[in-house]
């Protein structure tokens, strides 16, 4: 172990973060109704600073921090950039239904807290910092979904609540028999320690540890809430569930199989592999006749699960598992919140059919829905289509040409309901649903379609910038 570092500027990007959440708080509790906005703009300029200070950050040599409890790596680098990004995308949502609220402060609040509890969830490497930063990015996330008060809102944030707490235990256990197994909690002294524990010990605790990362990942089986959710939220919290979670939890989960169960006894990269393709197969039948946009995005975000889980099965048999995860983790980012943002711009619209006529009536916005679903499926230029594409390269060279034939497979099938969406939206005829819209979110959504597009032509530059070591 290097001796201790309790340098906070390592940190300063979720230190901005957590500054602003309680300033952001404080500030709420006296400004008059119509100026909690104040604090969305608060939120907005430490959005911004952290990302400023990630990529300042992003340039020096892996190092960690608070005594290798915190990494700080290509892998957090880019973490911080995607959520922080991501944050300001579901923030720029949220200003026009929110102004006014009495609530407004707060919803500001609970959206940073959440994505700080992603970020330290991207860079542990402490099976106890794991376990508080799985509880803040999950308790802020529970108050969001029933933020609205209403019916649908509240079994959102019930079911939301109950099966989180359940997978939290299930977390709090697994990382309580790792330590037992390995008697540390660092993951590079739990790593080795692991090689000559007893094997059905450290598959109890990874099966408790892989259940609580799965829940906030959305992924199979861990996946149940991701519908009822993601329908029940409003439109800018389902785009946060979808994504920022997501992050910081599939990042911890790739850091975890490289310095944890690599040359472990457990068949680590196997289960993920199936893990993966469980949850992109799940995911595609489930969304293939939902009628509610809302529900279909949820599915179609489990099966993304699975596609981002393959790089993530051969992190320790791969050299191009942490470019390709890293790339489609942006990727599918800023593609999905592009397509909520279109969701977001049309309130009033809830079903595929309220988008009939959307071409007609605005046709950017339905350009930015039809480049968003595509790229989703994975279509060039788009950025998710070279992020599949090094994601399919990555289990090729790790030894499981099958899970990319079954990926291949499954992105063919996902055209379908995306094409369900794509085809009202394109048609003749007029819907009530797009009578009224939200101009904020409208630019929002232009801006994820040019980042999508833009990223995906600017790939070979982006690869190179997201390789290097991880932390030492």
């Amino acid at each position: 172990m290097t001796e201790m570092n309790e340098n906070p500027l390592d940190l300063l990007p979720e230190v901005l973060l957590a500054a602003s959440a309680v300033l952001g708080l404080l500030l709420g509790s006296w400004l008059p109704r119509a100026r909690q906005w104040v604090v969305g703009l608060l939120a907005v300029v430490a959005c911004v600073a952290g990302i400023v200070a990630a990529s300042v950050a992003a340039t020096e040599p892996a190092t960690t921090a608070f005594g290798e409890a915190f990494a700080v790596d290509p892998v957090t680098g880019a973490s911080r950039i995607v959520v922080l990004g991501g944050t300001l995308l579901v923030l720029g949502v949220s200003f026009r239904p929110l102004r006014g609220d009495p609530r407004e402060s707060e919803f500001y609040v609970l959206v940073q807290l959440a994505a700080l509890g992603a970020l330290m969830m991207a860079g542990t490497q402490d099976l106890l910092l794991l376990a508080a930063a799985y509880l803040l990015a999950s308790i802020p996330s529970y108050t969001l979904a029933g933020f609205r008060k209403d019916g649908p809102g509240t079994e959102a944030a019930l079911k939301f609540y109950v099966v989180g707490a359940l997978l939290g235990v299930l977390l709090l256990a697994g990382v309580t028999v790792l330590y037992a197994a390995g008697r540390a909690t660092l993951y590079p002294m739990l790593g080795d320690a692991l090689r000559d524990a007893p094997e059905p010990l450290v598959a109890v605790g990874a099966v408790g540890l892989l259940a609580g990362v799965l829940f906030k990942a959305g992924g199979v089986p861990a996946h149940f809430w991701v519908p009822d959710a993601v329908q029940g939220s409003s439109a800018p919290v389902a785009a946060l569930l979808t994504t920022l979670p997501k992050i910081g939890a599939l990042a911890a989960l790739f850091r975890v199989g490289d310095e944890v169960f690599a040359g472990s006894p457990l068949p680590w990269p196997a289960l993920i592999a199936v893990l993966a393709a469980a949850s992109m197969t799940l995911g595609n039948l489930g969304a293939f006749f939902q009628q509610d946009v809302k529900r279909l995005l949820a599915y179609s975000t489990i099966s993304q699960v699975g596609y981002l889980l393959m790089p993530v099965a051969v992190v320790d048999r791969s050299d191009l598992a942490q470019q390709a995860f890293l790339y489609y983790l942006a990727a599918y980012t800023v593609t999905n919140l592009g397509a909520f943002a279109v969701v977001c711009a049309l309130p009033q619209a809830h079903t595929l059919d309220d988008y009939r006529g959307l071409a007609k009536d605005r046709p950017l916005l339905a350009a930015s829905l039809v480049v968003c679903l595509l790229g989703l499926v994975g279509t060039p230029p788009t950025a998710v289509f070279l992020g599949k594409l090094q994601a399919f390269s990555a289990v090729f060279d790790g030894g499981y040409a099958w899970l990319a034939v079954l990926a291949a497979v499954n992105t063919v099938a996902s055209l379908f309901y995306y094409l369900r969406w794509i085809v009202p939206a394109v048609s003749r005829g007029a819907s009530p649903g797009l009578a009224d819209g939200d101009r904020t979110a409208r630019v929002v959504a232009y801006a994820a379609t040019v980042i999508s597009v833009g990223l995906g032509l600017a790939g070979g530059p982006v690869l190179d910038a997201l390789a290097g070591p991880m932390s030492p």
